[in-house]
């Protein structure tokens, strides 16, 4: 059975992230989305919020579990055995970004393979920086997350 973790602060998830969900659940037996921490971000919403955002904007994938994962994501990838680390590209900067991660995580990582997914171009203008600040500002983002991602946010304001 062939397992895969995508991984991400998601605050909040928004049709990016989506897209690379529904695309990776396809390609495994079983795709687990963890929420993690940032260090270099401060979160808009808390760890529960995030796992309900994802757990009810993606209700519909069979073979998806949905956990937040708050120490060091190398020994909760190693703990749990995953086959595969999904990562998404929206542009050049992102890899930029992501590249010497995936080298880091080669060191630290026992089993685990990194491989990268193209976002959809249509979708690939969207970031959760972006989501959060037209929000915050009082503008539209439901264009860039699932109907009840903006429930969940008009909710906790």
């Amino acid at each position: 059975m062939s397992k895969a973790l995508f991984s991400g602060s998601f605050d909040p998830i928004q049709l990016g992230h989506i897209d690379i969900i529904r695309r990776a659940a396809k390609m495994y037996d079983e795709l687990v989305v963890a929420v993690t921490v940032n260090l270099a971000k401060k979160s808009m919403y808390d760890f529960d919020t995030r796992v309900e955002m994802i757990k009810k904007a993606c209700a519909d994938i069979p073979n998806l579990k949905v956990e937040s994962c708050e120490g060091l994501r190398a020994k909760y990838v190693n703990d749990r055995g995953f086959d595969v680390e999904v990562k998404s590209l929206r542009n050049s900067a992102d890899f930029e970004y992501e590249l010497p991660i995936s080298q880091m995580h080669q060191k630290l990582y026992k089993n685990t393979e990194t491989i990268f997914l193209m976002t959809d171009p249509a979708l690939s203008y969207i970031s959760s920086t972006e989501v959060r600040q037209v929000f915050s500002l009082g503008g539209d983002v439901s264009m860039m997350v699932h109907p009840t991602t903006l429930e969940i946010m008009k909710q906790k304001g």
